[in-house]
């Protein structure tokens, strides 16, 4: 087997202002793994917060391609990356994951088999996407929360952790005015304090959100949970869920996990964390980082396990350099074609040659 790398610059639409940064543009690292004439592919995307910048992940890339040299096949590469046996020791889970979607998408094809059929769901995954509004002026996220309700978008995902908090409340209140019939989340990325929270969320449950997530700054999830227990508003622990041993200690303790395969390392870990929840009381959620159709499509694959799904990264670029998993009327949905279902848009532009 062979690997090769291309990186992408995604730009997006329009910043995406959260409490912590503000994000016009990210790399994209794509994985294309080849066999016996046919070719996997999946995508690994830079992170300020996880500390994964450009020259990082293509030195992971080619890591990862020189252990792929030993195994005999994608099937027999798939497994040894589940026991352990693939990456290095230290691998990001970012690294691990599109390491992950190539192989799928590679073994689907070799079988003519849709990703989520050996993933033992029968029937294609849809499922509506939450979509994210920024922190914005209340004026502008009246604008987009119509918008979206038009375009069919049920459920609509709020930032929040503004300095002024209420301009969050006016935030929220300008959203529900405009898309009366939306389902809302609020995200604050951890900007709020324990006693900040409790004062707010009645306040926001007023305003008929269905859930928040991370609402304290992460590193104590006990605190996390502790504020669950009192919460008027369900909360979904996201920094603070990183790995399979985080989901354990906040199982049955907090209302949902945020899962994200470029955290855990990938469909087969969320699976996992996915087992591992439920039936606790903690329900669980899918979510993404900003990237392209490619990055965002291994996630769809899984997204009927989920109680709320939030795959939007790829809605908020200027342009897509891959196609085939929708979500612009408000649903994502898995292709039936072989392996992940997503092709390149001939036009797609590559910033750097393949390695």
């Amino acid at each position: 087997m062979k690997l090769t790398q291309q990186t992408v610059r995604l730009v997006l639409a329009e910043p995406l202002r959260i409490s912590r940064s503000t994000m016009t543009a990210r790399d994209a690292v794509c994985l294309t793994v080849e066999h016996e004439g046919l070719s996997g592919h999946g995508e690994a995307v830079t992170s300020v917060f996880y500390g994964l910048d450009t020259p990082t992940l293509q030195r992971l890339a080619t890591r990862a391609g020189e252990r792929l040299t030993r195994f005999t096949g994608p099937e027999t590469a798939l497994h040894a990356l589940r026991v352990g046996e693939l990456t290095a020791p230290g691998t990001p889970a970012a690294m691990t994951a599109a390491v992950e979607a190539a192989l799928l998408d590679l073994v689907g094809k070799r079988t003519a088999t849709a990703v989520h059929r050996f993933l033992g769901s029968a029937v294609a995954p849809r499922a509506a996407t939450a979509r994210t509004i920024s922190l914005t002026s209340p004026g502008r996220a009246a604008a987009q929360a119509r918008e979206l309700g038009e375009a069919g978008f049920s459920v609509i995902k709020i930032k929040a952790g503004d300095r002024d908090q209420e301009a969050d409340l006016d935030r929220v209140r300008a959203v529900r005015a405009a898309a009366p019939a939306a389902r809302l989340l609020l995200d604050p990325n951890g900007a709020w304090s324990a006693g900040q929270a409790r004062a707010l969320l009645p306040r926001f449950a007023d305003l008929g959100i269905e859930a928040v997530e991370q609402p304290l700054t992460p590193g104590d999830p006990e605190a996390l949970a502790r504020l669950a227990a009192r919460s008027p508003v369900p909360v979904v622990a996201d920094e603070d869920a990183v790995t399979y041993e985080d989901a354990r200690r906040l199982a049955g303790r907090v209302h949902g996990i945020n899962v994200k395969l470029a955290k855990c390392g990938g469909v087969h870990a969320a699976l996992r964390i996915a087992a591992l929840i439920e039936d606790s009381g903690t329900d669980l959620m899918l979510g993404c980082l900003t990237a392209s159709s490619l990055g965002i499509a291994p996630a769809v694959h899984i997204a009927d396990r989920a109680r709320w799904t939030d795959l939007d990264g790829h809605l908020l670029l200027a342009h897509d350099p891959w196609t085939g998993i929708g979500g612009e009327d408000g649903f994502v949905a898995a292709a039936s074609r072989p392996g992940l279902g997503v092709r390149p848009r001939t036009e797609a532009g590559v910033r750097s040659a393949a390695s």
